[in-house]
């Protein structure tokens, strides 16, 4: 792993300032200028925190070129210019690492005009944090830069992470607390008891997302942030082991903060979550992060309303993930593209990624599986082909499948089997058998008082909606009449 700030075997080089950028700025102040840059940030969905220092910065030549997120905007703000044409260094110059072939590069973007099936109208694909010649690409972009500009992904990495640690340490002893990485404390360099307790709040939010569901997680999570910017300020290990599992950390509670999110129907705020930690892994040259990211990305594409995004996230983590051998992640990740293909109504790209994703998973598992996956068995398997064939409109498929996944799923991951159950309510409700449907329906409510997923009561309020006109069938006006009751009461 390359650290991304000078080393002692690096000749320091003075900046160069960026007299171009600062004629852009125009008769604009620095502050005036910075909250221009905010503003076009959220034209595009972005999330930057740029300044007046970080404008400076930028025009004293400190930041010889900003990471993706700036970069979209920067391009948003100057359309037709690149940015050398913006007196940044090319993105190549500041390598540090060779590049992979070019055979694994995949081909630029092609941008459809009209939208693509199913997907949303001018969507565009946020997630994009390659070049824009290689937009799903697997080279690392952040590698020792002669600035601190990437102390600034790092940052928000863990303040991503920072949240969802103290949210879980409110459950249960972390380790890692607001008042142990307090600013101005003697602690200067992070080390493993830090590393420790940030690989266990994963462990820590990932079981009790399984048990409760991310609603009450996610609120939890977002106001403790001052520990993880105490951390970042606490100062780094030179040890390389306990440098890559810091940032292999950071990058798996940034995507665990993100399906937080994700689940509870925040999708901006998950896609800048997933993107940090996709900026993260390609920091640190850390492909199994990188994998997990691209698989996120395309699961939150896929409920946005972006198939072809999913599609080309999926394609790009399969890409990434198959040199890791386990079969079992590349059977997720099939899965994740056989998503996209439903999402654009294309049956044949579909089936053949499900059987595909079916012979990898049989293959078992194996050492190489990552920890993350334990929740992928043969129940979350029928549970996401059951949502392919829905979104294909076979109900009668679909409903089948939801019933395995729901069977199967171990009892402890009450989350899960809420999910299961409640798609199989909405495929039998849209399959014209009320009566199974209400009685599915009830089977959730009985669930909701143990878990709290937003992404399960919208699906439970839209099989409400389903049956409406058959509120004389067996059971169906009373799930009814107890799921208004339910709405009252939230």
């Amino acid at each position: 792993m390359t650290s991304s700030t000078v080393t002692s075997s690096q000749p320091a080089r003075p900046p160069q300032p960026n007299l171009v950028f600062r004629q852009l700025r125009g008769q604009r102040s620095p502050a005036e200028f910075a909250a221009a840059v905010r503003r076009a940030a959220r034209e595009i969905g972005e999330r930057v925190s740029c300044d007046a220092r970080y404008v400076g910065r930028v025009e004293a030549g400190e930041i010889r070129c900003p990471n993706y997120a700036y970069e979209r905007v920067f391009l948003h703000m100057f359309p037709g210019r690149t940015l050398t044409d913006l007196g940044f260094a090319s993105r190549s110059s500041v390598r540090g690492r060779r590049t992979r072939a070019s055979e694994d590069v995949p081909p630029a973007r092609a941008m459809s005009p009209a939208c693509a099936a199913g997907e949303a109208p001018g969507a565009h694909e946020p997630y994009d944090t390659q070049d824009r010649q290689d937009p799903y690409g697997t080279q690392g972009p952040y590698e020792t830069y002669d600035n601190y500009e990437e102390s600034d992904v790092l940052r928000r990495a863990f303040m991503t992470g920072g949240g969802a640690t103290v949210a879980a340490a409110s459950m249960g002893p972390l380790g890692l607390a607001p008042e142990a990485v307090a600013v101005g404390s003697s602690v200067r360099r992070v080390g493993s008891g830090e590393v420790g307790a940030l690989e266990e709040a994963v462990r820590r939010i990932r079981l009790l997302d399984d048990r409760h569901g991310a609603d009450g997680l996610y609120r939890r999570a977002a106001s403790p942030l001052r520990a993880a910017y105490a951390l970042l300020d606490a100062g780094v290990t030179r040890r390389a082991a306990t440098a890559d599992r810091l940032h292999s950390g950071a990058g798996e509670l940034a995507i665990s903060v993100g399906w937080l999110a994700h689940d509870s129907g925040r999708f901006d705020d998950a896609r800048s979550h997933y993107a940090e930690a996709l900026a993260t892994a390609r920091m640190s040259g850390d492909e199994a992060l990188e994998a997990h990211a691209f698989c996120n990305t395309a699961f939150l594409a896929r409920d946005a309303g972006r198939p072809r995004e999913a599609v080309r996230a999926a394609q790009a983590a399969q890409r990434v993930a198959r040199p890791l051998g386990s079969a079992r992640l590349m059977s997720l990740l099939a899965l994740r593209e056989a998503g996209g293909w439903a999402g654009l109504a294309d049956r044949t790209g579909c089936e053949q990624a499900l059987v595909r994703a079916q012979v990898l998973f049989d293959r078992g598992r194996s050492d190489a599986d990552p920890e993350w996956m334990s929740f992928y068995g043969e129940a979350e398997l029928e549970g996401l082909e059951a949502q392919c064939w829905s979104m294909l409109g076979d109900w009668g498929r679909a409903a089948r499948h939801a019933g395995r996944a729901a069977h199967l799923q171990d009892p402890h991951f009450t989350r899960n089997i809420a999910l299961y159950t409640a798609e199989l309510a909405d495929d039998l409700a849209r399959g014209g058998r009320p009566d199974e449907a209400a009685a599915a329906g009830m089977r959730v409510l009985d669930l909701l008082g143990e878990v709290q997923s937003s992404r399960i009561q919208s699906m439970l309020a839209a099989t409400a909606r389903v049956l409406l006109p058959h509120r004389r069938a067996s059971g169906v006006s009373t799930f009814l009449d107890r799921h208004a009751g339910l709405r009252r009461t939230a």
